[in-house]
């Protein structure tokens, strides 16, 4: 099926990763003969417009199947100029495909400069369609979702499955961020050359920041070479600060800057005596076993110290005062810079597993 095509005229509306469109278009094409395409309408990237006789929800299932490179695709039930009160009139035509759904919300992608926003179109098509069939709204989980895509002066709009749309964050997922500021983790410096200690540094400070961390303390034992670890401090707080400026920039909620201190070992592991201190050694129990113990302590206490060594371990002295010895994992040494994300992410997961009960 050769030849180009209006834009009122299109079935289907794939998405792509920018940079796929005419990869995507290429194996529609080939896969399809039976249609046409159009990659990057209008110039908007991330989309290609398909053209087909056949029906256009079983085209769009196909395209699933056999290209990965379509990240969404929606079949068309509806295209309409882009203005609100006609996108709202033409909306009303979906009701029928709501009739046995508990729930629905609406997704507004718009595309150019129009005389409304996203919001107001999802508002207006929303409380319409609520009216016309019952149908309740539900921002979190809805089972329908109705889409409606705008391009320039088009805009198209039809009914898919809540599960095109996946949240981050649903009823099955507990929020953990939160614990991770009663965290302190008392990393032992990694040093060496000073562009290793930097670099090691800036790893381990991005890390800490990822997780939000309350606190990362830099433990020494003895005397070290102050260059050394004014190289590794340098890192730690570049990679703390790049973090945080992305975690600025696209964060919902306001992110936790972590605080940086530096403490000998053996004096922090005294002064800390009456907080759990937990350390993560190969001589560890698996952090199966001790999961729900981990998740506990970190609940019940205003703060929880993770102990984690360098190319020389957590001294085996210091076993004694700690509530928990965790392996991450049995029979492999993690290194050095990936220490405290693992660790963190076996809290989250104990932290996890203990609220969703």
């Amino acid at each position: 099926m050769k030849g180009s095509f209006k834009l009122n005229e299109a079935s289907v509306i794939v998405k792509t990763l920018r940079n796929y469109e005419k990869v995507v278009a290429k194996l529609i094409e080939e896969n399809f003969p039976e249609t046409k395409v159009l990659a990057c309408p209008l110039n908007y990237s991330g989309l290609v417009l398909v053209k087909t006789n056949l029906d256009a929800e079983r085209l769009a299932e196909k395209i699933k199947v056999k290209v990965p490179e379509a990240e969404k695709v929606f079949p068309i039930k509806e295209y309409v100029n882009a203005n609100l009160d006609s996108i709202v009139k033409s909306a009303v035509k979906l009701a029928p495909f709501l009739e046995k759904a508990y729930s629905f919300a609406v997704r507004t992608v718009r595309r150019g400069r129009h005389d409304f926003t996203s919001i107001d179109v999802n508002v207006k098509v929303g409380a319409m369609l609520k009216d016309a069939t019952g149908c309740k709204v539900d921002l979190d989980n809805p089972e329908k979702v109705v889409f409606v895509e705008i391009l320039g002066p088009h805009s198209y709009l039809g009914v898919v499955d809540g599960k095109e749309f996946p949240k981050k964050k649903s009823g099955e997922k507990f929020e953990v961020r939160p614990y991770f500021r009663k965290v302190a983790v008392v990393q032992m410096p990694y040093l060496g050359g000073l562009e290793v200690a930097e670099e090691m540094g800036m790893r381990i400070g991005r890390e800490a920041q990822t997780f939000e961390v309350g606190e990362l303390v830099v433990a020494f034992i003895g005397g070290v070479k102050a260059k050394e670890v004014n190289a590794f401090l340098k890192g730690v707080f570049e990679g703390i600060e790049s973090r945080y400026r992305i975690q600025t920039r696209t964060y919902a909620h306001k992110p936790h800057r972590t605080e940086v201190y530096v403490q000998n070992l053996y004096e922090l592991v005294r002064e800390r005596s009456s907080e759990p201190i937990i350390v993560f050694e190969p001589e560890g129990k698996p952090v199966n076993k001790v999961a729900e113990k981990l998740a506990e302590l970190t609940i019940k206490n205003e703060r929880v110290n993770f102990l984690i060594g360098s190319r020389e371990g957590i001294p085996s002295g210091i076993f004694r005062f700690a509530n928990l010895i965790v392996d991450l994992c049995p029979g492999v040494t993690i290194a050095t810079d990936l220490a405290a994300a693992s660790a963190l992410t076996a809290l989250a997961y104990a932290l996890h597993e203990k609220l969703s009960k």
